[in-house]
């Protein structure tokens, strides 16, 4: 018989397990475990029509619609778990830890894998875990700055000399401007964000974690209300960086891109910066005077800053010089 556990114990015991998700390709996308690897029973037609026979035709007719399914598959299955998992031991999952996930680890213990377990309460018991995870406090330490002070490179040499940060952009798939998808992956569904975010929490609750001052939506991502509240609450310790300094990054940055990408960046803010504005950055584009089109934009985002900025207590703001000993001076923080 599988084990069952519970994903804490997935965490802490078995985190060199493979994780087979046996869910609907759809319901995969939609979100997952990270690290999980997708074995579909039923591809996402099959699962609607088990679903639709479930409603009009009953339980133990459902099942024999999914048998007949299934059957064919069985040696595939076998096959693509071995693959999977060399070694035999494996840890398997469906929705709510039911018919879908016991009746996967029968097959594979049937076919004589060694050490065969199944999550309990499933996906569904995952998620639930997830949820609880924003309803805990954290102390949070946020890096700030205006646009362009190089905010995330700071986190990443902090992380370097061993600080615990939690990158949300790199999880987000996005730099959380209208500039900020160029060069990035496909985003992530917020299911699927919150998933990753999740555990990142869990792993590092028991330190100070650093995170960059993000506005609440990350791209099409968001950050669950409580942890949003707990980031505006927390002290933010501001880079003061040269305005030159921070052109000279963002072009950096982004004068890779092409002047079409950088051109339907410049549109979506249009409205925000002004009409005038995007008019001068859109001609500075044209004359490759990639710095006075990052001069103007910045007129916008160093104002949508300040406003945002203003909401904290200013009792809980303190500003750095972007020095050479600045990462020496954030990490050794009491």
């Amino acid at each position: 018989m599988p084990q069952k556990i519970i994903f804490e114990d997935l965490l802490k015991n078995f985190c060199g397990f493979p994780i087979i998700d046996v869910r609907s390709p759809g319901e995969f996308l939609h979100g997952h475990i990270p690290g999980a690897i997708n074995i579909p029973l039923f591809t996402n037609e099959e699962r609607a029509k088990v679903g639709t026979c479930y409603k009009q035709q009953g339980k133990e007719t459902a099942i024999k619609l999914g048998l007949e399914i299934v059957g064919p598959k069985l040696k595939i299955f076998v096959l693509e778990a071995e693959r999977i998992a060399p070694d035999k031991q494996v840890m398997i999952h469906c929705w709510r830890g039911g018919m879908r996930s016991s009746s996967f680890a029968w097959l594979l213990e049937t076919a004589g894998f060694k050490q065969v377990f199944t999550l309990e309460k499933g996906y569904k018991g995952f998620r639930n875990w997830v949820l609880e995870q924003f309803g805990h406090s954290y102390n949070f330490r946020i890096l700030g700055g205006y646009t362009g002070s190089g905010k995330t490179e700071i986190l990443h040499k902090m992380a370097d000399a061993g600080a615990t940060t939690i990158d949300l952009e790199g999880l987000a798939h996005h730099k959380g401007s209208a500039f900020g998808g160029l060069g990035e992956t496909p985003q992530p569904t917020q299911e699927q964000f919150e998933n990753v975010l999740a555990i990142e929490l869990y792993k590092k609750r028991e330190h100070p974690i650093w995170i960059e001052d993000e506005s609440r939506c990350i791209g099409t991502n968001h950050l669950p209300n409580n942890i949003y509240t707990q980031k505006m609450e927390a002290t933010l310790h501001f880079i003061d960086a040269d305005i030159e300094d921070r052109i000279k990054t963002l072009v950096r940055n982004y004068g890779q891109f092409t002047k079409e990408d950088l051109a339907i960046a410049i549109a979506k803010i249009k409205k925000k910066i002004g009409p005038q504005h995007a008019k001068a950055a859109l001609e500075s584009l044209e004359q490759d005077n990639l710095d006075d089109v990052a001069r103007t934009c910045l007129h916008y985002y160093d104002k949508a800053y300040d406003f945002v900025m203003n909401k904290r207590s200013q009792n809980k703001v303190r500003k750095y010089e972007n020095s050479p000993n600045l990462i020496e001076q954030l990490i050794h923080l009491p």
